[in-house]
């Protein structure tokens, strides 16, 4: 059995910024394992914008944030293993953490690790978790599910949609749905107040004229063999349907984005402590399990709102992981609870005759009024960016557009792609209708011009992504 120094659980945003981390504190023994086919964890699959803001001053889509990172890996040399599955984790009579894994190529095998970092990340809450009756048929998804198949494997998962729940993943797909020429009929939220950023609330629904309803529920699903539709109540203080207040709607696809859990199945084999509020292990300050030499990072920690505070952590974890294949141990720390990011809640009127900043995550809730001699006045912005944005969302409303065009010659179905400034609003339809049926060749590289002043727009269509021949990058 081979011993690293230190063996890394998942190769999304967090498994890459800590190995990052942990080589330049000096420790360089180190091996990353990934179930998936290539690096970037759920990344690869989050097309939009918003990525990037803190970490990288500038705004990036999920594969590019990605890609960042995964170049930093490959300068540094640091081996990685993809499609290889861990299942099982324990520690050896002398405290070495043994790691039982599995891949195509090797079969099942042990690795070990001096120092351990659990990167994981988080899965969806799925419609059983929320017991709405009906029958099992076809069309109900995951709203991260129903992106997997639109952004990477090039599918509709249907044309008329509800969604059941206003987390991020939810609000987002939406607007995917809708550019993808699907009618969303409405977003469904049990709570009085949206679950995501304000700015996704602005972006996916406001845009579109995409009706959010809010203390409402999916009380049941109609349809055998694949959904017909589903009825939608009103619900009260206590989260219960008011009678009298159902709606029938038509759709034949349902996706729910109800919350996220973390990925801990791992962690309970260690026997580390667990921390019930959040779902993930408990911690030092240094981000240390129960278990010596065990760290966790990012979504199997916690879930965190924002993928720029998850690499921010998981450097964190790097070097204090580091800290102990050298000396043995790290900073002393309390151990406690490690509080997810606040979001930024969106609740019915907070907004109205207002403006919601979507420039940085801060999601300003802005009073603008436009003067008689054309100029605007702001308040409530927290940087000058505020200003800029208003000023454009009240006289001309920019916006990214980010989508997915055919891909052959790899095996990869999809390429993201995005324009490469921000486009006047009313012009979104206009550069998605001229991208329908558009197909790529690979290879294609992040940053290659797919389309130049797509729709007459001075903005050129540009890949977020890179795939080579075979479909590896």
């Amino acid at each position: 059995m081979k011993i690293y120094d230190i063996v890394i659980i998942g190769g999304g945003p967090a498994g890459l910024a800590a190995a990052e981390a942990a080589y330049k504190a000096g420790v360089t023994d180190i091996m990353i394992l990934e179930r998936d086919v290539r690096l970037g964890g759920i990344l690869n699959q989050c097309i939009h914008n918003g990525f990037g803001l803190h970490t990288f001053r500038e705004e990036l889509t999920g594969p590019e944030y990605a890609a960042r990172y995964e170049e930093k890996i490959r300068e540094l040399k640091i081996p990685y293993s993809l499609e290889t599955m861990v299942t099982d984790l324990s520690l050896s009579e002398d405290n070495c953490k043994v790691v039982t894994c599995m891949n195509k190529d090797r079969g099942m095998y042990k690795v070990g690790a001096r120092a351990l970092i659990l990167a994981m990340g988080c899965r969806e809450r799925a419609r059983g978790s929320m017991n709405t009756p009906g029958y099992r048929g076809a069309g109900v998804f995951s709203a991260g599910t129903a992106q997997l198949y639109v952004n990477i494997e090039g599918y509709m998962p249907g044309r008329k949609v509800v969604i059941v729940g206003s987390g991020d993943i939810g609000l987002i797909m939406a607007r995917r749905m809708t550019l993808e020429g699907a009618e969303v009929k409405m977003v469904v939220e049990i709570m009085d107040h949206s679950g995501g950023l304000k700015r996704n609330i602005v972006q996916c629904l406001n845009d579109f004229n995409i009706p959010l309803k809010l203390s409402h529920s999916v009380v049941g699903i109609r349809g055998k063999n694949r959904v017909e539709g589903v009825t939608v109540a009103k619900v009260d203080e206590k989260l219960k349907p008011i009678p009298g207040t159902e709606e029938y709607v038509e759709c034949d696809t349902v996706l729910y984005s109800v919350g996220l859990i973390p990925e801990n199945e791992l962690t309970r084999k260690l026997k580390a402590d667990m921390d019930e509020r959040s779902g993930g292990p408990k911690v030092l300050e240094s981000l240390e399990l129960s278990v010596p030499g065990v760290f966790a990072c990012g979504n199997v920690l916690h879930v965190h709102d924002i993928v720029d505070h998850v690499s921010e952590e998981a450097a964190h974890a790097g070097e204090n992981a580091a800290s102990f294949v050298k000396t043995g141990a790290v900073p002393d720390g309390a151990k406690g609870y490690v509080d997810s990011e606040e979001k930024n809640v969106y609740r019915p009127g907070e907004n109205e005759d207002k403006i919601t900043c979507i420039m940085c995550p801060n999601g300003c809730n802005m009073t603008a009024v436009k003067n008689a001699d054309g100029t605007v006045s702001v308040t409530g912005n927290l940087c000058p960016k505020g200003i800029k944005y208003a000023t454009e969302e009240l006289t001309a409303p920019r916006r990214t557009v980010t989508t997915t065009v055919k891909l052959t010659g790899s095996d990869a179905a999809a390429l993201p792609v995005k324009t490469d400034k921000t486009i006047p609003k009313d012009k979104i339809k206009d550069v998605i209708n001229e991208l329908t049926g558009l197909t790529v060749s690979a290879p294609v590289k992040v940053g290659d011009v797919i389309v130049s002043d797509i729709a007459g727009t001075g903005a050129d269509i540009v890949s977020c992504s890179e795939f080579s021949v075979t479909g590896g990058i």
